[in-house]
């Protein structure tokens, strides 16, 4: 890849990955749209730029990652600490089993831009609903062990293309009578161990399979820094304008975002415009 594929496929990342709108949709389409050939290196450049987005929540929630919100609400700081890790781990616990099980399903349609599109459209019309459905949440919820559990359950809906986990979290949260805001801020928390473990699992692939030497051969490390980079610039942005923008007006307009992108795909596809990722 070139610096300004580099930067194209690092800023869709940094945007999709916390809106409900399909990170992987979005940046197999970049892939396409560039002509960005699919190498072992740049399967592994699109996991690894991830880490740049963790990192990003960890910096605009370091105060909830360190200093959790119940220190001072009747319970030690270490107490505090220890249910707010707790809950992410129960929560990613449904995505590792079920991730290893389901492992050679998810790579076989990775890349299925006819998968992504219909799950694009199918979550859209979801989303222009769901308000609707779940718009009875509290701030005075309690966030129980039960509750992380089922939010990651749905989580696991995202395993299909097109999804986008992003979706699937909040709504979990919604569903178990979390505010639009807290569900968004778990969905981000639960972002960090899910995308740290992917992070890991690709680069052991990589390593495992001798192509350790790739992400020091050439500029491919300095364009996986520079993705990581542009990633979590972006990401910071796209975290706070989403949550403001959420908080006040609801998914509606992501609903209707994902139906015009299914649809475009589809229009390209019937129009013979191939958009697969380039072999």
């Amino acid at each position: 890849m070139d610096i300004f594929q580099t930067i194209i496929i690092a800023i869709v990342e940094g945007l999709t990955e916390f809106l409900p709108v399909s990170s992987t949709g979005h940046m197999i389409i970049a892939q396409s749209l560039l002509g960005v050939e699919s190498t072992p290196f740049v399967k592994a450049f699109t996991v690894i730029i991830q880490f740049g987005a963790i990192l990003s929540v960890i910096c605009l929630y370091w105060r909830r990652f360190f200093y959790p919100d119940s220190v001072g609400m009747g319970k030690s700081y270490w107490r505090a600490m220890f249910d707010f890790y707790a809950r992410l781990v129960v929560g990613v616990v449904p995505a590792v089993v079920l991730g290893l099980i389901f492992n050679d399903f998810i790579e076989s349609n990775l890349g299925n831009v006819n998968l992504v599109a219909v799950m694009l459209i199918v979550g859209g019309v979801f989303m222009l609903f769901c308000d609707r459905i779940f718009n009875h949440g509290s701030e005075k919820t309690p966030f129980t062990y039960k509750r992380a559990f089922v939010i990651g359950l749905v989580q696991c809906i995202s395993m299909i293309p097109g999804v986008s986990r992003s979706m699937a979290t909040i709504v979990g949260g919604m569903s178990q009578r979390l505010t639009r805001k807290a569900a968004a801020e778990f969905s981000f928390f639960l972002a960090v161990p899910t995308m740290f473990g992917a992070t890991c699992l690709e680069t052991y692939k990589l390593m495992s399979h001798g192509g350790g030497s790739l992400l020091t051969e050439g500029d491919n490390l300095f364009t996986l820094l520079l993705g990581s980079a542009v990633a979590f610039i972006v990401a910071i942005l796209a975290i706070k304008f989403f949550i403001n923008y959420v908080t006040k007006y609801g998914f509606s307009a992501f609903g209707w975002y994902r139906i015009v992108i299914g649809l475009i795909i589809i229009v390209c596809a019937i129009c013979g415009v191939d958009l697969k990722m380039v072999d």
